[in-house]
Order: structure tokens, then sequence, then C-alpha cells
């Protein structure tokens, strides 16, 4: 999908469901290479990302969303019937229905799919972040528990692979943008966080994760004022 109809697709998402406020903007990079990191809160993550942020993402989304075969049975548990509250029967043929329209356009714009343990959304990011993209990433645990002020999880560290990954293979360091998605639909752009060659890989993967979900929870409870 080009950039353009990417573009026209999130004003349109935009007009008719999302009509939500951007702060902090001054904070963007006007382009790539950079890390865009959210927290996730059900749906509203990463529509108010796409919709209020005006860069091209290549977002990280589970597999099984972008898998045919698949996408049905994940639709029906973690949206259709926990968030339109339908019931068995009704919710999976509303899930059949849906994946036909998910699949392709998650495909179409370039989701990058994630499979625990696999590392291959690692290699794909990279690629294209050298390329000058945006990637966005979710990194909350979602077999953990909610925070209930925060209404976030904890983050996995996964993703911060990418800062040396990158590094190794441009010799640049790669920025990291925290954003907090409120319920108000507001979003808040926080100050990159960069790489550091310097530091030992292992423990520089825990600074930028806790860094990184520190300062989106800060963020989050800013917004409830």
């Amino acid at each position: 999908m080009s950039d353009i109809t990417y573009s026209f697709l999130s004003r349109m998402l935009k007009l008719v469901y999302w009509h939500g406020t951007l702060i902090g903007g001054e904070n963007l990079p006007p382009q790539g290479p950079a890390v865009i990191v959210a927290n996730h809160l059900a749906t509203a993550g990463p529509i108010g990302v796409v919709c209020s942020i005006p860069l091209r993402f290549y977002t990280w989304i589970v597999a099984d969303m972008v898998d045919k075969k698949r996408a049905p049975d994940y639709l029906r548990k973690d949206f259709i019937e926990t968030s339109l509250k339908l019931k068995p029967l009704f919710s999976r043929l509303v899930a059949r229905g849906l994946s036909l329209i998910t699949v392709p356009l998650l495909t179409s714009i370039g989701c990058i799919p994630v499979t625990r343990g696999d590392g291959k959304e690692l290699t794909l990011s990279v690629e294209l972040l050298k390329e000058g993209k945006v990637v966005l990433v979710f990194p909350e645990a979602p077999e953990l528990d909610i925070d209930p002020t925060t209404h976030m999880r904890p983050f996995l560290k996964g993703f911060t692979r990418l800062g040396e990954m990158f590094y190794d293979e441009t010799g640049r360091q790669l920025p990291f943008y925290p954003v907090a998605v409120h319920g108000s639909k507001r979003v808040l752009v926080g100050e990159a966080a960069v790489f550091d060659p310097a530091n030992p890989r292992s423990l520089e993967r825990l600074r930028l994760k806790h860094h990184l979900e520190n300062k989106v929870q800060v963020m989050y409870l800013e917004l409830d004022h």
C-alpha cells in the first residue's frame, strides 16, 4: 500500500471514529528510522496512534491476526466476545465475516506478524528501519495482569533488541519514542530514548525496557489530570 493510500485511510478512520488530540507532537521525528513504543489500551492504543500521529507506521501485530485460518478464532476471543460482548455462535459468525476484511487490510498496510520466540519480526523490522521507516510496537505482556491505575501490563523487552541489531548493521543509534494513549482520546508523545552501544547488551535491553515502560506510565497518569 502506498503512503498516500495509508494516509487517506488513517484520516478516514480519525474522521469517523477517533476525534482525538495529539500532545507533544514536537517530540516526533519528521521520518524514520525510529521505533514508537506505546501502551495498548485494548483497541484504543493502535487506533489512537495511527490516527493521531502523522507518520507511516509498520506495526508489530500478533501473527494470528494476519493468518486467514487463525484470525477468526483470535478475533472472537480477543475482541468480539470481550469488547463487543457477543455470545458464542453469533460471535463466531461475526468473527469470520470481520476476518475477511481485517486480514487483507492488515497485510496490505505492512503489519509485521509477531510469533513469540520466532524473532523474524526483528529481522524484518531492521530492514525497514534501514530504509528510513518507522516501526510501531505495543510491548505489553498479554499473560500478565493489568495495572488498575495505568491500565497497562508490564513490557516485554524483546523489542529493545532492535537497537543493537540496527547499530550492528548501520553504526547508528536507534531512537525509541514513548507514546501514551489515554481513554480520553488524547495521545502524548515523549522525548526519545536512544540505544547506547557503550552499555553491555543485556543491561541496555533492560535499561531501555524499564525507561520506556516507566515513561509511558508516567505520561498516562499525566493525562489523567
